[in-house]
């Protein structure tokens, strides 16, 4: 396990501070607000710290309620609504400066055989033919202000390859439909929740983008105010995030100043592991 990668598992494990309240150190991705997926993926470790480990995290859904301070820590308080004789039931606020900045109720199950179907996965080039999100935008690295330049520019505990070409710092308009492979930069812990709060963590990258495409406009793009306004995330089968995983996003509307995103999460042999949507803020104001 790469360093980084180790940080970044070390920083979704938490502290425990009491019975049901942990708390999380923040990540300074050079921006003042925290990454959503941050805090997903916090709220994820701290549900599936409450539960037995036999019954593993199924659906999450989360509304994203501040802007979170990526300076200070978060405190996550979680509510055991249920232990059923299938399902446990968890409600999880993250906390910082007393206000809730993030709040996600989860569901668990242990195993279990039943009907099984899935979608086909998109044919895209296989993640070896393509180069990887960083050197992509080393690329465009004299587009970036100085002041995140560094940040942004270093590699990343979660490595993407994206399929096709897109430049953020130039964007055109195009169709709402994005391909990215992921997987994290080294060797994980056989541990499956490690693996599930890790894809909780990434799957909050691009989704906003792809609402984007058809206006031409990304996040970098002068004067737009963006944000996660909610998360949804539904776990199918086994994943490892040590292995390549196709992320295969759409966006089949956007209206009011939100977007609405949609992704599917594939194995390289094609197993659909999981499903997400998002709707994002993306409004132009006026500075």
């Amino acid at each position: 396990m790469t360093q980084m990668l180790d940080d970044l598992v070390s920083l979704l494990a938490l502290e425990k501070i009491e019975e049901n309240l942990f708390r999380g150190k923040s990540q300074d991705l050079g921006f003042k607000q925290l990454f959503g997926g941050q805090v997903l993926g916090q709220s994820l470790s701290a549900a599936s710290q409450t539960v037995d480990p036999e019954r593993h995290m199924h659906s999450v859904h989360g509304y994203f309620l501040r802007a979170g301070d990526a300076t200070l820590p978060i405190v996550y308080q979680v509510d055991p609504l249920r232990d059923g004789g299938s399902f446990s039931t968890r409600r999880v606020q993250a906390i910082q400066k007393g206000k809730p900045i993030f709040t996600m109720i989860s569901s668990f199950q242990g195993d279990e055989d039943g009907y099984t179907h899935q979608a086909q996965m998109p044919d895209v080039p296989a993640p070896e033919e393509l180069r990887n999100e960083t050197e992509l935008t080393r690329d465009h690295q004299h587009m970036i202000h100085a002041s995140v330049r560094e940040k942004v520019l270093v590699d990343k505990p979660i490595e993407i390859r994206p399929v096709g070409k897109f430049n953020p710092f130039d964007p055109k308009p195009a169709d709402p439909v994005r391909y990215m492979w992921f997987r994290a930069d080294g060797r994980l812990p056989d541990d499956p929740q490690v693996h599930r709060y890790l894809l909780a963590y990434a799957s909050d990258f691009h989704l906003l983008g792809t609402a984007m495409l058809p206006h031409g406009i990304s996040s970098w793009t002068r004067n737009m105010q963006v944000a996660s306004l909610d998360h949804s995330l539904w776990f199918h089968q086994p994943l490892r995030m040590d292995d390549w995983l196709l992320y295969a996003m759409d966006s089949p509307s956007a209206s009011g100043s939100r977007g609405l995103s949609r992704g599917q999460v594939f194995t390289r042999d094609g197993i659909l592991v999981a499903s997400v949507t998002q709707e994002s803020l993306m409004r132009q104001v006026e500075r």
